[in-house]
């Protein structure tokens, strides 16, 4: 630990201070910048799909999937779409300076709320090297100066796009500090860093359970977190059964291996009679096994038994825990006791069941008649993400540029004192 303890206090240290700088950037240099990333990245093509190869080279050798393989590779059409999300952040408003509220007090003060960055951010990633410039970006242009660390798998990739990165920063006049990966894969680097709360303000853990909770156990500094997706769709008596039909097959098998997959059916059990063969005929060709509770099982005879483990089952994969309840609260209660706070939707045409499940389900995002698969920074609007947060200090939900910012208080006075 005491090889690597020097250089992450260094570069944490750095960091720190280019934070300060960032901080105070106008919008305009901070979108030069993106911009100027985004034209780099497109120019050092041949350079990182070389250093990707050598992340491949490894990966093979070390046996890994082809999934994980194919999550690692860089491709010209990828380094297209990492340029492309640097342009469209760069487009999208700037949160860091903008008033949210302003006030007078009976004696005169003007009190008002403003969104500042974060500070530094630290980010530990898996796989995709596309995080990389992602998270940079979102980071720069919320004000904040970040430090990255992905995966081993990806190392070669990752050092190769933050030297980019930084190469663009120091031609707009930005410390390249701003934009930090770790250049080690030694563990013992992480385990530092997350000791660091003097420099760090945040942590960002993406990738699976496992290493989210590892990241919590050691780290002295507060962190973002979500461990899992375990989404369910309650088809409600009211529905529409195409509609509901049409939902169920989106959330389920559009991309199964996502956090915002569905995971759990539930269907009211006054329709359960009509609508589960319905739903069933198109999941089974969709490739999708069944789990189901007793109730469901008498509907559909051939499907698997689903234990208590399937109820807190985050597959990400096509495989659909299903259970028939009795009413809308039942199945309130059972994503009470089930879920993840993480995404949880309702079919139904009956507006005040609709009304209650969104005010009562109390995880980071409710739908009322759509697909699990829009819990998404980009598909809310919020123009891209640097993760889903199911911790509801500070942010809950789908984080954007603004979540990567809090709020201080400004006050104008002319000469009060407190009495």
């Amino acid at each position: 630990m005491s090889n690597i303890s020097g250089p992450v206090m260094e570069l944490a240290s750095d960091a720190k201070k280019a934070a300060r700088v960032i901080a105070s950037l106008s919008s305009e240099t901070k979108n030069r910048a993106l911009i100027a990333m985004a034209e780099r990245l497109i120019e050092a093509m041949p350079r990182l799909i070389a250093e990707n190869g050598k992340d491949l080279g490894k990966a093979r050798e070390a046996g890994l999937s082809d999934p994980m393989i194919d999550r690692l590779r860089l491709t010209e059409e990828s380094i297209d779409a990492m340029a492309v999300g640097l342009r469209e952040v760069a487009a999208l408003p700037d949160p860091v300076g903008v008033v949210t509220s302003m006030w007078k007090r009976p004696n005169g003060l003007q009190v008002g709320r403003m969104r500042i960055p974060l500070g530094v951010i630290g980010i530990i990633y898996e796989s995709r090297p596309n995080v990389t410039a992602d998270a940079a970006a979102l980071c720069l242009k919320s004000g904040n100066s970040v430090i990255l660390r992905g995966g081993s798998e990806a190392f070669h990739s990752n050092c190769a796009i933050t030297a980019i990165l930084q190469e663009a920063l120091k031609s707009t006049g930005i410390p390249v500090t701003a934009v930090q990966t770790l250049p080690t894969t030694d563990r013992s680097a992480v385990e530092e860093l997350l000791t660091l709360e003097d420099y760090i303000d945040l942590i960002i853990p993406r990738g699976g359970e496992d290493l989210i909770r590892t990241v919590v156990r050691l780290s002295r500094i507060p962190v973002i977190k979500h461990y899992k997706g375990v989404c369910h769709v309650f088809v409600d008596a009211a529905a529409d059964p195409e509609m509901a039909v049409d939902i169920c097959l989106n959330a389920k098998v559009q991309r199964p291996g996502v956090c915002n997959a569905m995971e759990t059916l539930l269907v009211h059990r006054d329709i359960a009679q009509s609508f589960l063969p319905r739903v069933a005929e198109k999941l089974h060709a969709a490739g999708v096994v069944l789990r189901g509770c007793d109730r469901t099982r008498t509907i559909l005879p051939g499907i698997e038994e689903a234990t208590e483990e399937d109820w807190y089952e985050e597959y990400l994969d096509l495989i659909l825990a299903v259970r028939v309840v009795d009413d809308l609260d039942m199945a309130m209660d059972h994503i009470a006791s089930y879920g993840s706070l993480h995404t949880e939707s309702i079919v139904t045409g009956d507006y005040q069941n609709a009304r209650r499940f969104v005010n009562e389900v109390n995880s980071s995002t409710v739908l009322a008649n759509a697909s699990t698969r829009f819990s998404d920074g980009f598909q809310l609007g919020l123009g891209a993400e640097i993760g889903i947060s199911t911790t509801k200090l500070h942010a809950f939900g789908p984080m954007g540029l603004e979540e990567l910012t809090t709020t201080k208080f400004i006050i104008y006075g002319d000469g009060q004192l407190r009495s």
